[in-house]
């Protein structure tokens, strides 16, 4: 399939455009040339091997076309085929249609992209931002209104502003792919607003883009990823390789289950009728066949190439990585062919690494130069900071770049994606007002998203107005994102956690397309000094090195010369220090230019803390604590007592 005569999709040349499908048990294959006016024409299409083929002169960009397979519908044999079915083209650049009929379109992928360069940001300064395109800008004051929720109000002026005031370095946006909305969702009235049901694996969503005509909506694409690059910004796609949006056995049609379902998915050894389901949505993709894996390859090359894509969040990544078996393998030849590209290999690449079958938890088992969501960390800060006992061993070891699950393989620190909120779970704000999910509006009585028994609402559910709770909350939010930022490794935020943003205690909003899960950027007073903390909590990152290190610690317990791990008298902290579980205080020097210490309060009481000695260094500025918004400086001599205010953390390098 590589070379350009075995290329699959439309490609034109000259007058000619020639469609090329892949199905290996159908009999016959048409390709459907789509008019308004006069309905279908039916091309026949020739077979080499398990490609089809067909060359039409004279077609246009905007012509709307799709397959009709013909051959057995024999489930126990795993074939679907159904040419009442007008099919997608995987291959398609633009799609139309829907919610449960979709048409191809032919595109004119033109685009001047002038002297755009990617901005090729080293992992070791990369702060992550996730966001969903139509969320982030549809109620923002300053995008024209016309633009709100598009491409191009993404990648307008107040946006860019905004990103490049706040120092992030990426955005990783949630599917673009054009994707589909489930059956049951749509008798609700309700979309899958997340978009992790795709049908389309080369065409933009056309739902996202301002214009309504297919070859504009790929260069409003385009318009985006230029002006963020621009910015200095990267763009990493959030892409769902690991299952379609045709579901389980009664799920619709669309393009792979009439094109070849038994080729295509992953089936029951003993039982060809039933999908081998890892990844819960009722499909597996079947990335171990040379099909697959081709697909999957085209595609990263494809929006690396034409879309100058800088990178990409893999969902259920593990299942990419499960060979024929059906077990996970770091070096499956789907993986090492994506690090044996010399054009996919490049890019950042980010696993979710787990998905719900047998060995799916894999975070820490994929191979070198890839970086993976780290959702230890995300669990052992959350714990730490709600009190949940256990000492500071578990929260030192993710400060320092969670080494025990990174540092094997020739692996660096920025392998580990630290996150602390995403889109699916409580945002930062509601992860500290609420203990219970509120998910009514879901419309599955309250049975959906998980139960998370990571949160603190300081005794109160929801909004409050009295003031110390309000003030709780606001300090438990600096003390989570001061305490993601300063740890090894990449910081990924979640857009609106900058400032606050509520979705009202719901905490799987993932069909919620409404205010629910829109940024408000109405701020309030609360807010606004919150935003302004975060612009101060990023920039320290990016001036402090130290809290940004490229290689591992040699030691990192108890001590060692790069990290001086030290109690409240100033000492070393020993082994017993280190498995203390009613310990609440870690202090820590580390080692760089310049050297930076932190202090974790993590209990209820403030702490007096006595500075190392003048060999780490003899005048120290703290810079920030999470005790105070306003964060004003002061110095401090070496063996000097610095109080550390109960539930806080403060940050000093030397002066």
């Amino acid at each position: 399939m590589s070379t350009p005569e075995a290329r699959l999709g439309p490609f034109r040349a000259g007058d000619t455009t020639t469609f090329r499908v892949w199905s290996a048990s159908a009999e016959r294959v048409d390709l459907c040339l789509l008019d308004g006016a006069s309905g279908e024409a039916g091309v026949p299409m020739a077979r080499d091997a398990e490609v089809w083929s067909a060359a039409v002169v004279g077609l246009a960009p905007g012509q709307q076309y799709g397959f009709r397979a013909y051959g057995p519908d024999d489930p126990g044999r795993g074939h679907r085929f159904d040419p009442s079915r007008l099919l997608v083209d995987p291959y398609a650049r633009s799609i139309d249609g829907g919610p449960m009929d979709f048409r191809s379109v032919l595109v004119d992928e033109a685009f001047d992209w002038g002297d755009d360069q990617p901005p090729a940001t080293e992992w070791s300064a990369t702060v992550i931002y996730e966001a969903h395109v139509r969320g982030l800008t549809k109620l923002h004051p300053d995008v024209p209104p016309a633009l709100r929720g598009t491409y191009a109000g993404l990648g307008s002026e107040p946006v860019i502003a905004h990103l490049r005031t706040l120092g992030v370095t990426a955005v990783e946006l949630l599917p673009i792919h054009q994707f589909a909305s489930e059956a049951h969702l749509i008798q609700k009235d309700l979309t899958n607003y997340w978009g992790y049901s795709t049908i389309g694996f080369f065409a933009p969503h056309g739902a996202y883009a301002a214009s309504l005509e297919a070859s504009e909506r790929l260069r409003e694409v385009k318009w985006m990823v230029r002006a963020l690059h621009r910015a200095g910004i990267e763009v990493i796609l959030d892409v769902v390789y690991n299952h379609t949006a045709e579901g389980g056995p009664d799920g619709p049609t669309h393009m792979f289950r009439g094109l070849g379902d038994a080729e295509y998915y992953r089936h029951a050894a003993d039982d060809p009728s039933r999908y081998d389901d890892v990844t819960g949505c009722g499909n597996t993709v079947d990335t171990s066949r040379s099909l697959g894996s081709q697909l999957v390859l085209d595609s990263l090359r494809y929006w690396i190439q034409e879309f100058h894509i800088d990178g990409f969040r893999f969902d259920l990544a593990t299942t990419l990585g499960r060979e024929g078996d059906g077990g996970f393998s770091s070096d499956s030849a789907l993986l090492q062919a994506m690090q044996d590209d010399p054009i996919i290999s490049a890019v950042k690449l980010i696993a979710e690494p787990w998905d719900v079958g047998l060995g799916g938890y894999q975070v820490g088992g994929f191979p070198r130069g890839w970086a993976e969501w780290n959702g230890p960390y995300r669990d052992d800060i959350r714990d730490a900071w709600r009190g949940a006992g256990g000492g500071v061993s578990r929260l030192g070891t993710r400060l320092a770049g969670s080494s025990d699950r990174f540092n094997h393989s020739g692996r660096q620190p920025w392998a580990s994606i630290n996150f602390l909120t995403a889109h699916d779970g409580f945002t930062l704000a509601d992860l500290t007002a609420y203990e219970q999910k509120h998910n009514l509006a879901n419309l599955e009585d309250g049975r959906d998203g998980t139960d998370d028994n990571r949160s603190q609402n300081f005794g109160v559910e929801g909004p409050t107005a009295d003031p110390a709770i309000q003030a709780l909350r606001w300090r438990q939010q600096r003390n989570l994102l001061a305490t993601l930022l300063i740890s090894q490794g990449v910081p990924m935020l979640v857009a609106g956690d900058e400032f606050g943003r509520t979705q009202g205690g719901n905490n799987n909003a993932y069909c919620q397309d409404n205010e629910i899960s829109w940024v408000d950027w109405h701020l309030d007073p609360g807010q606004q000094e919150h935003l302004a903390f975060v612009h101060r909590l990023i920039a320290l990152r990016h001036s402090v090195p130290a809290f940004r290190r490229e290689t591992f610690f040699a030691r990192e317990k108890p001590a060692s010369p790069e990290i001086h791990w030290f109690r409240e008298d100033g000492r070393a902290m020993t082994t017993g220090d280190w498995d203390d579980s009613g310990r609440t205080l870690l202090a820590a020097y580390i080692a760089g230019a310049p050297p930076a210490i932190a202090i974790v309060n993590l209990g209820p009481d403030p702490a007096l803390v006595l500075l190392p000695p003048r060999r780490f260094g003899a005048h120290w500025m703290r810079i920030l604590t999470t005790a105070d918004p306003q964060s004003p400086r002061r110095v401090f001599a070496a063996r000097e007592e610095i109080t550390a205010p109960e539930r806080s953390v403060s940050v000093l390098t030397a002066s």
